[in-house]
């Protein structure tokens, strides 16, 4: 006799695989967390493609550029934009000589940031005294470039993101390059090319090492202070950077 067949096991919801979520069905808090690493992907993405891109081709303008007219603008005062390119092959080594001995004396030697510099700027503001920075030239143009003025970690930190960028990119002959036409040089006035003309009524590649001493002698307040008819203050920086111009020698860009 046939052994009784056994009943077949009733299906049931829990032997059913669970189907994969559908997108429409993510949580708020899975929304969030795609939105910020597709964010984040963006970010790096056109960041990363805006420094090659400012490898090859002239900077137009720089978000402190904007915020000077607007600033100009809403304290009815006159507009004032003075800025062109100039390749770094005609602009006054004696120049670049004066920025690197005022800005940065460590220049061609670091990779972006200067801890020493840092580490003093800190000492000297908690004792109290007047505030100084220590920003490197690679750090000053990464900010100018890229971001706006301000002192929040945030933006610090950007700012050092960038110029790990600018140095792994661009190199320091760019740099410089770029530094020299973006900077402020007085109210209204961007650039070697523009400073040069404004102050001294010539050309950029003909500046004497007194004459570049005396715009790089005004970079901490462009707007405050003048490149000629100078007060004893920037006359006496003016010396200095001389001095410090002749201890920085031969400038090798290749040489890095």
């Amino acid at each position: 006799m046939a052994a009784p067949k056994k009943p077949a096991p009733k299906k049931t919801t829990a032997n059913k695989p669970k189907p994969a979520p559908k997108k429409g069905n993510r949580s708020f808090g899975e929304k969030v967390k795609w939105f910020f690493i597709k964010l984040f992907l963006w970010f790096f993405g056109i960041s990363i493609a805006s420094v090659v891109f400012f490898k090859y081709v002239p900077v137009p303008f720089t978000p402190l550029m904007i915020i000077r007219a607007i600033e100009n603008k809403m304290a009815d005062k006159e507009v004032y934009f003075d800025h062109d390119w100039e390749p770094i092959d005609k602009i006054s080594m004696n120049l670049q000589k004066a920025v690197i001995a005022s800005e940065d004396g460590t220049f061609l030697k670091h990779n972006g940031f200067d801890f020493k510099a840092l580490q003093k700027a800190y000492k000297s503001n908690e004792r109290g005294r007047r505030i100084r920075g220590g920003s490197t030239i690679s750090q000053q143009t990464a900010k100018n470039v890229f971001l706006w003025q301000g002192k929040s970690y945030f933006r610090k930190g950007l700012e050092a993101y960038f110029t790990v960028l600018i140095e792994l990119i661009w190199g320091k002959e760019r740099i410089m390059e770029v530094y020299l036409n973006s900077i402020e040089m007085g109210d209204g006035v961007y650039g070697a090319y523009a400073a040069t003309e404004h102050w001294y009524r010539r050309d950029a590649s003909s500046l004497t090492p007194m004459q570049a001493a005396g715009i790089a002698a005004i970079l901490p307040n462009p707007r405050k202070f003048k490149a000629t008819g100078s007060s004893s203050y920037i006359n006496r920086r003016k010396e200095r950077i001389v001095r410090e111009m002749r201890s920085v020698g031969k400038i090798n860009y290749n040489a890095e």
